[in-house]
């Protein structure tokens, strides 16, 4: 709590000294009351403060206030009110907007913008401006007479620093670090200077003196368009506070449209204008960042597994064609990891579906944890994962492998879950999709033959599928599941299932067939064939 003082100290002092240079500079251009401008920017440091910092630097505000109209004109009582007014409608507009309008989020949705604009705006200034000229009017600084134009200076002052000020810091406050590319860079650097120039030929006197005074004001649209939908609402709140500046000074020195018979009724034409284009640009930078929003969702929905989070089949071969297309330029290899989980089956039918899709997340929880930024990892379907590791080989994918097992061993939550692993290693295995997903298909049911065998037998010793595939009968095998991979890939595409067929007796002897001498079947593919009816009648036997 004590260290916590110096710092709360500190907050407060900087508070009030911003708050006290802010209002100076705006009363400066008061001409209608000594303590009345309708140029007022004090309002949008308070509101953005409650918003950013919260509702405890009120005393920051309340001093900065009173210092400002002590040194200005009145009394100390005066100056109380007039320092109460406005720290309440600070914290009345914060509290309408953190309740009603998102808060410091309120920039993100039109709507939480014309709220904004509705309740902190309009209606809590109405607060500070009736505050204060009833204490000037009371303590005799102000006439009664004057009442209605001191007061409609005071609120426009206020609102319009609301929606030009307030805008801008909360934004800046929240996000501080400017993440443009090179080419953002340059168009912000054409945009900015550009919009400098229009404020100067509207309200800086640049065209010729017989048409310095026209209606032009419609020029800056197209500026704060631009600015809305290329970059976003902090950079839109920041081209109005630019041609705010420049509109201000360009109109007190006779130039723009709004040039009236005196400087005040000119600054309350001019900041009549600059609020109700702050509230469209702001709300157009916001339709146009909830519209890339939904966009994005949209493409993580198109390219992702809904259930995993991980990249969905679509993506999977999108990725896989370009690392061959990378492969082939650099000469370097990248290997495929074809999952599988054991028995998923089995943990449905004993604990629910639910918990069959928790074990789901497990698996791509292991494969997010046990592989790097580069590699990418994917649901190719039902129990089925696959994770591609560029610029990598049989031994690296075999140890990450090893990682992913272990995490799944260790992670303490039950059922426990395993998964076969099946491998793949471009260019040795294959140098199309079909031909690498079908030997790492292949290698994984290898696998699983190899787990079903020694929990029958008590273990034997692993050989590899690679050596098994040499000759006829192995190509023969890789030939018919790239055309396997292949055609499932189709009718995943299409949406349509393939017809099934039924097994018949003489596909039941097709294995022993298939080990005769001149068969043409192939022995990998004949025991690949046992091993799936194998597994389908242990599962039948376990429900």
């Amino acid at each position: 709590m004590e260290a916590r003082f110096p710092r709360r100290v500190a907050i407060f002092a900087t508070l009030a000294a911003v708050y006290f240079v802010a209002a100076k500079l705006g009363l400066k251009l008061a001409f209608v009351h000594a303590s009345a401008t309708p140029v007022w920017p004090p309002t949008g440091i308070a509101l953005a403060a409650f918003l950013s910092i919260g509702y405890q630097v009120w005393p920051g505000i309340f001093l900065g206030a009173f210092l400002a109209n002590l040194t200005t004109a009145g009394s100390v009582a005066t100056s109380i009110g007039i320092g109460l007014g406005n720290t309440l409608e600070g914290l009345v507009g914060a509290y309408l907007v953190n309740r009603f309008a998102n808060g410091c989020a309120a920039f993100d949705r039109a709507r939480d913008i014309f709220l904004l604009a509705a309740l902190a705006a309009t209606l809590s200034t109405t607060v500070s401006a009736t505050i204060g000229v009833t204490s000037l009017s009371l303590g005799g600084f102000a006439g009664w007479t004057d009442y209605g134009s001191v007061w409609l200076t005071w609120w426009l002052g206020d609102a319009v620093g609301d929606l030009v000020v307030a805008p801008g810091l909360v934004l800046w406050s929240a996000r501080r670090r400017v993440r443009w590319t090179r080419n953002r860079i340059l168009e912000a650097a054409v945009l900015f200077p550009c919009l400098s120039l229009a404020g100067l030929t509207i309200f800086g006197g640049l065209f010729p003196s017989e048409i310095k005074n026209q209606p032009l004001a419609f020029l800056c649209v197209p500026f704060f368009i631009w600015a809305a939908f290329r970059f976003g609402q902090r950079e839109a709140a920041t081209a109005i506070l630019v041609l705010s500046g420049i509109a201000i000074w360009g109109t007190l020195h006779g130039f723009g449209p709004f040039v009236q018979r005196t400087p005040n009724e000119s600054l309350l034409l001019l900041q009549a204008f600059i609020g109700v284009m702050a509230v469209m640009t702001l709300s157009l930078a916001a339709v146009v960042s909830e519209r890339r929003s939904v966009e994005e969702q949209l493409r993580h929905l198109a390219l992702s597994d809904s259930l995993t989070g991980l990249a969905n089949h679509r993506q999977l071969m999108h990725v896989l064609d370009g690392e061959i297309k990378r492969s082939r330029r650099t000469q370097r290899p990248f290997a495929i990891l074809f999952l599988d989980v054991d028995g998923l089956k089995k943990i449905n039918d004993r604990h629910g579906h639910l918990v069959g899709s928790q074990a789901l997340r497990r698996v791509a929880e292991a494969l997010r944890a046990s592989s790097r930024v580069v590699d990418t990892a994917a649901r190719f379907g039902g129990d089925e994962f696959t994770l591609i590791l560029p610029e990598s080989g049989a031994a690296a994918a075999r140890l990450v492998a090893g990682r992913i097992s272990e995490r799944l061993t260790l992670d303490g939550e039950m059922p426990e879950v395993s998964v076969s692993v099946g491998l793949a290693v471009y260019p040795r295995d294959g140098e199309t999709v079909d031909a690498l997903l079908g030997m790492a298909d292949g290698t994984l049911y290898e696998s699983k033959a190899r787990g079903a065998a020694r929990s029958s037998r008590g273990g034997e010793p692993e050989d590899t599928l690679f050596e098994r595939l040499r000759g006829e009968n192995g190509r023969e095998w890789l030939q018919s599941r790239t055309t396997d991979i292949a055609s499932k890939r189709d009718h995943r595409v299409s949406g349509t299932r393939p017809k099934k067929h039924r097994v018949s007796c003489s596909d039941q002897l097709a294995p022993r067939r298939a080990e005769e001498p001149g068969s043409a079947s192939g022995g990998v593919r004949s025991q690949r064939h046992v091993l799936r009816r194998r597994k389908a009648g242990k599962e039948g036997s376990e429900s």
